[in-house]
């Protein structure tokens, strides 16, 4: 098994602690009313939205995959910190075992810095094709952009 880690960085116009209850604490709620098109719904399979709870995102029409399962395995509210795992869906397939994501969010004078690091954990000696991992890291920047929007849009949302 080998891992590739991927980290990325992204600034936002919006607070730290904002940005963390939008895409992390109630992203189970907002994401899928913000980008319908792509997120039909995301369920609580198990758990309460803490550490051991199992989320499914279910991706809207004409998507490639129908959904996919994260594992929220640390979620850190006062430190803007979630580390979870993907463990079901099209992504794992015989060549990745699992991914492993954080995403902090760090306060920089009213806005804050996102970082995110994934790591590929995969089976034998399977490279990792640099096109797939380009737009994911697109689609979750894009997903980012849009919750910045509505939040800059309704600064009282999660204020």
């Amino acid at each position: 098994m080998g891992v590739n880690t991927i980290t990325h960085e992204v600034e936002s116009q919006v607070s730290a602690a904002r940005m963390f209850q939008a895409l992390v604490v109630d992203s189970h709620n907002l994401i899928p009313k913000l980008i319908p098109q792509g997120i039909k719904s995301v369920e609580l399979v198990q758990g309460d939205g803490g550490a051991g709870t199992i989320k499914q995102i279910n991706f809207g029409e004409g998507t490639q995959s129908k959904h996919m399962k994260h594992r929220i395995d640390v979620l850190d509210i006062e430190n803007f910190f979630c580390k979870y795992t993907l463990i079901e869906g099209a992504m794992l397939d015989d060549k990745l075992e699992s991914i492993v994501y954080e995403i902090k969010f760090e306060s920089s004078g009213g806005k804050c810095v996102i970082k995110s690091k994934s790591e590929y954990h995969t089976v034998g000696d399977f490279k990792l094709n640099e096109e797939e991992i380009k737009n994911g890291k697109e689609r979750a920047l894009k997903m980012y952009k849009v919750v910045e929007t509505h939040l800059l849009e309704n600064p009282t949302v999660y204020a």
